[in-house]
């Protein structure tokens, strides 16, 4: 059979995360069912990783195996067809048989957009409103230049609830905020995440920047690896994973 290697978007809002889940509506699921009326017969699709509910993707990026006599311009078509309208399918393409969507990623970019005051109608599914609340850049981008590197991010993440147990050490290459006018864009790049890892980040460099907790606070937690009352974590709305690097 082919290996077929596949990017997409989605609008999370109103999905529960992108992986199949029982008795739940998740993108993965929505593009199964549709991959079943095209090959008439269950296709297992892969994804890069897990987001969660909620979450959006500009360019997540997932395969599957099955055989299709037409070109991927054909199967492209026919895959955009008949999903939810929140989902798009931007491109098929062939692979060899050694590429796994999921394991063969070498790094990931995610963005998370905030602003200050409240958003318009059209946008406050996409970003995290902080209201009143403006946040000390500088101060953010210093704490985020301390987290670079390899270490230990267990203080940053949270247990999944279903018993999985992972490896904590993660390599962060990039991770800062930048602002325009009243919007406020968190830029990150790393070998992998955690679950919820971005959106604590968030949370917790907002907090700082803010001056509702101070930075030794937050590095302490860091250094000995136990996440405290205070650590908290951004809402789902406003983080996309970007890309996916192979």
């Amino acid at each position: 059979m082919t290996r077929w290697c596949c990017l997409c978007a989605y609008d999370g809002t109103g999905f529960d995360g992108w992986q199949s889940q029982p008795n739940q509506n998740t993108i993965q699921d929505s593009i199964e069912r549709r991959l079943f009326d095209i090959f008439k017969k269950p296709v297992r699709v892969f994804g890069s990783g897990r987001t969660d509910a909620g979450v959006h993707a500009n360019n997540q990026v997932f395969h599957f195996d099955a055989d299709w006599n037409h070109c991927p311009k054909k199967l492209l078509q026919a895959m955009g067809s008949g999903i939810p309208r929140s989902i798009q399918i931007k491109s098929v393409q062939e692979t060899n048989n050694d590429f796994h969507a999921q394991f063969s990623v070498t790094k990931k970019r995610y963005l998370y957009h905030l602003r200050e005051g409240l958003a318009n109608p059209f946008e406050y599914k996409f970003l995290w409103e902080l209201k009143n609340r403006k946040p000390d850049i500088q101060k953010m981008n210093e704490l985020g230049q301390e987290l670079i590197g390899t270490h230990d991010f267990a203080a940053f993440s949270a247990k999944r609830g279903d018993g999985t147990a992972e490896c904590t050490v993660r390599t962060i290459y990039s991770l800062s905020f930048r602002r325009t006018d009243n919007y406020l864009t968190f830029f990150t790049e790393a070998n992998g995440y955690l679950y919820k890892m971005v959106r604590t980040l968030v949370g917790t460099m907002v907090e700082v920047g803010t001056g509702a907790l101070a930075k030794d606070y937050v590095l302490e937690c860091f250094r000995t690896r136990r996440r405290k009352e205070k650590i908290v974590t951004a809402p789902p709305t406003g983080l996309f994973l970007d890309k996916v690097f192979y």
